[in-house]
């Protein structure tokens, strides 16, 4: 098994909306395969965000997306690690942690602080993610306000 990550560019959409498309679906969201691409689309062309796509012998796998933060405290760039998805036929072939290891070493080549990441409770990547050296932060409280 040949498996390939790259950074996601526009050529690449087309390979990466039906992944999206099945991320959202898996947390409850309508297939909406045209607002997956228009969304795509605009954090790629805007550089707003950094999707890494994974082709096992040329077909599509997985992918992650990670968003750009900063730390005033540290005065540094951080990243969100917003997404990770891994299609079900590939499951169980560590294309995850391949994953996980390129939003790492992108992390480390853009001199970042830190990569954080946020999931479900009973999101069952929880262990894929602490395999990989994710721990839990209890130092801290996420609140959230909808505007």
């Amino acid at each position: 098994m040949l498996l390939d990550v790259s950074r996601a560019t526009l050529a690449d959409l087309d390979d990466l909306v039906p992944l999206f498309d099945a991320y959202r679906r898996f947390y409850g969201k309508t297939p909406d395969a045209y607002s997956a691409r228009a969304f795509l689309r605009e954090r790629i062309e805007s550089g707003e965000s950094v999707v890494f796509l994974a082709r096992t012998d040329g077909v599509p796998a997985g992918f992650t997306q990670l968003y750009p933060l900063f730390s005033s405290t540290r005065v540094a760039r951080l990243w969100l690690l917003n997404d990770l998805f891994v299609d079900d036929g590939m499951r169980g072939r560590g294309v995850g942690s391949v994953l996980l290891a390129r939003a790492r070493e992108h992390a480390l080549e853009t001199g970042a602080c830190e990569l954080m990441l946020e999931t479900a409770v009973d999101n069952p990547a929880r262990r894929l993610y602490e395999r990989n050296g994710y721990r839990i932060d209890d130092g801290y409280v996420v609140y959230k306000l909808a505007p």
